[in-house]
Formats: C-alpha cells, structure tokens, sequence
C-alpha cells in the first residue's frame, strides 16, 4: 500500500472568502485508499472548507485538488463519485427510507432491479432492513443518521466525506454510532474523510488525523503518535489531557533541556522536540497518566511537592488537581488502587516525572 499511488491529492491547496484572508493556507496532503483520515480542529480552522472545496461545494482559490489521479477542480459535484453524510442528515422527508437510499441510484439511470438489491443490501448494511417504508420522521436520530450513511455508501463511491456526522446525537448514542462506522469503515474497505472537531471522536476513528488551526495542517499522525509525540504546544493541548510549565531554557544537552520555570520553582529536565537552545521559551507538555504520586527517591529525575485541591473518583482512576510549580490547574490521573487511597484534598505529595514523558516544545502563552 505505502507504493499506492493516493487516491485523493491536495496540491498547494488556498482558500479566500475576501480575496484578502486565507482560510485555508497551502494545503498539500494526501490520503490513501482505504484510509479513515479526520480532518480535526477547532471551529475556523479550515477542516470544513477542506472538505467542501474536496466535495465540489467551494471551488478552490489556488492549486489542485486530485481524485484517483485526476485533476478534480472544475468537475461537478454529482459527477465526482464522492458519497457526503452530513450533521443534519439532509433525508428528504417526503420519501420512504428506501426512496432516500433509491434516490442517488436513481440519478445514475440504474435500472430498478439494480436499485432494489443495492438498497437491501444497504440497509441490511446499518440494520434496518425492517425500516424500508418508514419515512424519517418517524425514526430516531440515531436511525436517521445510520440511513444517511447507507445513503452514501449505497451506490459504491470511491470516497465518503463526513462533516461532523454525528454532532446532533446525545453522548451515548455519539459513542455507539463511531464504532458502528468505524465497523463498516474496515468491512467494506473504505476511504473516509471525516471532519470533526471532537478529538476523542477523532481518536476512537481514525488511522490518521490532520490536526487544524488557523488554516494549516500542525501534525498529521497516527492517533498514538499524536498523543504521544505532539510536535508542538497547539497538538499537545489540543489532543487528550495535557499540563502545561512555562519557562526558559537554562542547559541544552543535545536531546534534552534544562528548563526554569517561570516562578523559580525549580528546574524540569525535559525531552528536546520542538524548542531552541539556551535562553530560550519553551512550553512543558506532560500527559496526567504519566506522572507518579509518592515516587521513590532518585527514581526519576523530576520531583516536586504538589498540594491536592481536587479529587473526583471516575471508577478507575481518580483525577486529582494539584497546585504545582505555581498552576492551579495540574491533573494528575492517579490509578484507583489501595496505594493512594489516602490521599485526600489539602495534602501536600510529592509528584515525579520521567525526562521522556515531558517534551520542550514551542512557546504558548
């Protein structure tokens, strides 16, 4: 797959409203055939214009959008052969379920035989084969939204586009529907961009993510790697659970730094990603789950007294905030186990942290 040549390009890719600001800054990426990529970011960033000038909705300002090698600028909509699932569903009421899932086999000139096996097998697809003469009024939301996803599998696009498709459900019902397309994702093979700006629906989804902001693609990853290994501070407080330490770079070690923390609380030692050398700012990202409470002397080079302001019980870890360094706002995820049941709010502990869980990155104020 990696010698694939990909099945959608965006070359030097620019979008302006105004003709003055770019909502969309050279975009250059590609993605692979069968791959689950989501576009994630926050609202403006880019991801939806991203995804409307791939549709054919929004023509692009600058550069070449391609489809299975072929330049897709000045096609239409209707004859790219993309499949589009949309937050509000876009069923058209007057029609059956099985009207909606006939409907684009119909535009195509299939003959009814053909439409009939697709739209059963479509709706077998997202189990509803029972709901065929229903009209959408009278399903749920959830059932809505697995007949619009039917409805753009059903005529066997080379590509589905998603914006924020599940954005209208309630949590559970959100959580449950992801799996589901992730399922029919890798059952049939798929190539999805998907749009959201839910990050831990872009984690549960995707092989890779194109992390947005200000019209530019920060880090585009695995969902592991960009956890993991952020490149800079906008990634690592955008994805997943992040802590923060401001300060200046005292010693450079080649792959680590020495950092002093702005209110001379002490000196971090620090894995060096994306940061310059001495005298330079630089922001701290270490991951809650990654630091140890009560650690044994000398067993990581990072330790600090942490005063405990907050402690919520989830089930299987207690997520306690702690004053540290000066912030307020410091999570430690403290496994829920015998080892710290006593730990209670207004106890001072102290915290450590291994060199590599904590990466120099950019500075952010």
């Amino acid at each position: 797959m990696p010698n694939e040549k990909p099945l959608v390009r965006f070359v030097d890719i620019q979008k302006s409203y105004d003709g003055d600001t770019l909502v969309v800054k050279n975009l250059n990426l590609d993605v692979a055939k069968g791959e689950f990529l989501t576009m994630l970011g926050p609202s403006g960033s880019g991801k939806t214009t991203c995804l409307m000038m791939l549709a054919g909705f929004e023509p692009a300002t600058h550069g070449e959008i391609y489809l299975n090698d072929q330049g897709i600028n000045k096609v239409a909509p209707h004859k790219r052969g993309i499949g589009m699932v949309f937050q509000n569903y876009a069923l058209f009421p007057h029609m059956t379920v099985a009207e909606n899932l006939a409907f684009p086999l119909w535009v195509r000139k299939m003959s009814k035989s053909e439409q009939d096996e697709r739209v059963n097998k479509a709706l077998a697809m997202v189990e509803l084969s029972a709901f065929g003469n229903r009209r959408p009024a009278q399903l749920s939301g959830g059932q809505q939204q697995r007949v619009a996803v039917a409805r753009s599998l059903v005529f066997d696009p080379d590509l589905v586009l998603m914006d924020e498709p599940l954005g209208a459900l309630d949590k559970n019902l959100r959580e449950q529907m992801q799996y589901e397309i992730k399922h029919i994702h890798e059952n049939l093979g798929l190539t999805v961009v998907y749009v959201t700006h839910d990050q831990s629906e872009a984690l549960t989804m995707s092989n890779r993510i194109a992390v947005f902001d200000d019209g530019i693609i920060q880090q585009c990853a695995p969902p592991e790697v960009l956890y993991e290994e952020p490149d800079n501070a906008f990634v690592a407080n955008f994805i997943g659970e992040n802590n923060r330490l401001l300060g200046d770079v005292v010693e450079d070690a080649g792959d680590s730094v020495k950092v002093k923390i702005d209110d001379d609380s002490g000196v971090v030692h620090a894995n060096k990603i994306n940061v310059e050398g001495v005298g330079s700012r630089t922001t701290l990202s270490l991951r809650p789950e990654r630091v140890t409470v009560d650690p044994e002397p000398g067993s990581v080079p990072n330790i600090f007294a942490a005063h405990a302001k907050e402690l919520i019980y989830l089930g299987d870890h207690i997520r306690t905030r702690f004053t540290v360094c000066g912030h307020d706002d410091f999570i430690v995820k403290i496994p829920n186990s015998a080892a710290h049941a006593q730990l209670e709010e207004g106890a001072t502990v102290n915290i450590g942290w291994n060199v590599e869980d904590c990466r120099a990155l950019d500075p952010s104020d």
